[in-house]
């Protein structure tokens, strides 16, 4: 039996309430970054423990290590044999949060390079920290996912001093090779300059594809810190508790030492759950790997059936496939997308003023992908659409 269980209609609606509850009856949701999956049974078992004793109030007052930092420390070591000392694991809200913080501490008032496509929330970090945002565009018409390290060169150049990566890639897709990352880091480290690497998709690396953390480079400690959480691999994002994770004791300190106000928001539960899913949900994950790998291979197949002009760079990480949709002739095909009973995210959320493109989640049952294509083929090529039919979706019997 597998232990990855897809969830009804009725109990993804239930689950789910943003992708599915913000979502008109009728229309599939296959935006934002969750998955139509149960959750892995250690990490529930762990959080119904914690409410049967009460455990909702404040999580312990611990800045760096502890039991989150243990566990983290061990999950890193197996699955990507990396050496992290617990007691430079320090716990935030979540990614986006620890990003922030990263800039506001460690980095120089100056512009931000920001490559593109990139992650909604990110298009704003460059404003709330009070720095310029200067974009890295990686070509769009080009086969993989392949940063300029001329240009991220010339950034460097003219002022800017933080790279933000994004490894392995959202919406992309891509993980970067070891190969890829060093000549990043040349450049960093040629200019002086510090990278904040968002590595929460980390444990979805697809058959195929190897995650090298950017801390794991000889010459990174110093200049870069990467932010990590359970709760993409795991499903928990509501439960709010990511990890800063440092190259060295000095960046640490630093960081633990801001006023408890710029870092106080992460829970009780959420602590809960990432430990559990660290320390006991290797199988799950293991098994949602699989799934993914299956989905990534549907994906590919229906694609060539019904919309063999879209194109996808190969999606090596992550349940995110980034599609180039301009063949149809459509500048925001997820609008023509919504209206044929699809919900996906549109791709100038990623990179503002480029059209044609589009995010599709594919963590989803087998049946419901197959129907999500169909009625993107029947929408963008003017056939019969779906979204008609109240809601029904191919999903297993309640």
């Amino acid at each position: 039996m597998s232990l990855i269980r897809d969830l009804t209609d009725e109990e993804a609606r239930a689950a789910l309430v943003l992708k599915w509850g913000e979502t008109e009856p009728g229309v599939l949701p296959a935006w934002v970054a969750e998955m139509d999956y149960a959750i892995a049974e250690p990490i529930t078992s762990a959080l119904r423990d914690a409410v049967d004793r009460g455990e909702v109030g404040y999580p312990a007052f611990v800045r760096s290590g502890g039991k989150l930092g243990e566990a983290y420390a061990g999950f890193a070591l197996r699955h990507f044999e990396a050496d992290v000392p617990p007691d430079r694991v320090l716990p935030t809200a979540d990614v986006t949060v620890g990003v922030r913080i990263a800039l506001e501490v460690l980095s120089e008032r100056a512009p931000m390079v920001l490559p593109l496509p990139a992650y909604d929330p990110q298009h704003g970090l460059g404003r709330i920290t009070g720095r310029e945002q200067w974009d890295l565009p990686v070509e769009p018409d080009a086969d993989r996912y392949v940063v300029d390290l001329d240009e991220l060169d010339r950034l460097f150049a003219r002022g800017a001093r933080t790279l933000l990566l994004t490894q392995p890639h959202n919406p992309a897709g891509h993980v970067h090779t070891r190969e890829e990352l060093e000549g990043i880091r040349d450049v960093v480290v040629r200019h002086g300059a510090r990278v904040v690497s968002d590595e929460i998709h980390a444990p979805l690396v697809l058959p195929g594809a190897e995650f090298v953390s950017y801390l794991s480079l000889e010459g990174t400690a110093d200049h870069a810190v990467a932010v990590v959480a359970a709760s993409k691999a795991f499903n928990i994002p509501g439960l709010k508790c990511a990890q800063i994770v440092t190259g060295d004791d000095a960046t640490r300190d630093r960081l633990v030492e801001i006023p408890m106000a710029q870092n106080d928001s992460w829970g009780s539960l959420g602590v809960v759950a990432a430990v559990a899913a660290y320390t006991e949900g290797d199988p799950w994950l293991a098994a949602l790997v699989e799934r993914l790998d299956q989905q990534r291979m549907l994906l590919g197949r229906l694609l060539t059936e019904n919309l063999p002009q879209a194109r996808m760079r190969p999606l090596e990480a992550t349940y995110m496939a980034w599609l180039d949709l301009r063949a149809y002739g459509h500048d925001d095909p997820a609008e023509v997308l919504l209206r044929g009973g699809v919900r996906v995210s549109p791709g100038q959320a990623y990179w503002p003023g480029l059209g044609g493109h589009v995010r599709l989640n594919i963590a989803t049952s087998p049946e419901r992908l197959t129907e999500i294509v169909r009625r993107m083929a029947a929408a963008l090529t003017g056939g019969r659409g779906g979204g008609d039919d109240g809601g029904a979706s191919g999903a297993p019997p309640a």
